[in-house]
């Protein structure tokens, strides 16, 4: 592909890049540096107009959402958590699989009256429990979810869960499936507006390459 306009790509480190860069590949772009060992922050590619920015995964759609880079690629979760305020979707990449689950010791109430919820998906855990008719107290920690049940800070919590290995290990359970989680492609609306026939056509070689 050919880009007669600009273009800049957020990215995090990680799971999302490795299984992102080769659709970006499937799509004629490749950095000209490794993303996971070089410390530079704005990775060059073979096209001179296309950029990668690469940024923490939280950080991605608000990048994105402020015009910072016209395109990112981050998972449903943080998309879920950051509302997707001036941002497309146009895309499920269909990588980074996992699911948003309730866990908790065997046999938790899920039906208690007041519930206390530890999770750092606050936006997410609120608004599950409130479809329920349920009022709960969440409490935001950002990571080592599985202890908060062990030590009584919580009665349940709300976490990504791809093996259950973590949960088993510390006598926890999944209690109940909240949603399916995958990497999804966001757009800048404003540049989406106006490099439309590049973004559109580079949308369309990814959809291929995901199948």
């Amino acid at each position: 592909m050919n880009f007669d306009s600009p273009i800049t790509i957020a990215l995090s480190k990680g799971r999302i890049m490795k299984d992102t860069l080769p659709l970006l590949a499937a799509a004629g772009i490749e950095p000209q540096d490794d993303p996971s060992t070089t410390r530079k922050l704005i990775l060059d590619t073979n096209h001179d107009n296309v950029k990668l920015v690469l940024i923490r995964a939280t950080d991605v759609p608000t990048y994105v959402q402020w015009g910072a880079a016209d395109l990112g690629v981050t998972g449903k979760d943080t998309l879920m958590e950051h509302g997707g305020e001036g941002l497309y979707e146009p895309l499920d990449l269909q990588i980074a699989k996992c699911g948003m689950w309730v866990a908790g010791k065997p046999g938790a109430d899920l039906t208690a009256r007041r519930l206390r919820i530890a999770t750092k998906y606050v936006r997410a855990a609120k608004d599950y429990f409130a479809e329920r008719g349920q009022q709960v107290e969440i409490i935001k920690l950002y990571g080592s979810m599985e202890l908060a049940p062990l030590v009584g800070l919580s009665d349940l919590i709300v976490d990504l869960v791809e093996t259950g290995n973590t949960l088993k290990a510390n006598g926890l359970v999944k209690l109940e499936h909240m949603c399916d989680i995958s990497s999804r492609l966001v757009v800048n609306k404003a540049s989406w507006k106006m490099k439309h026939k590049d973004l559109h056509a580079l949308v369309e070689t990814l959809r291929t390459a995901v199948g």
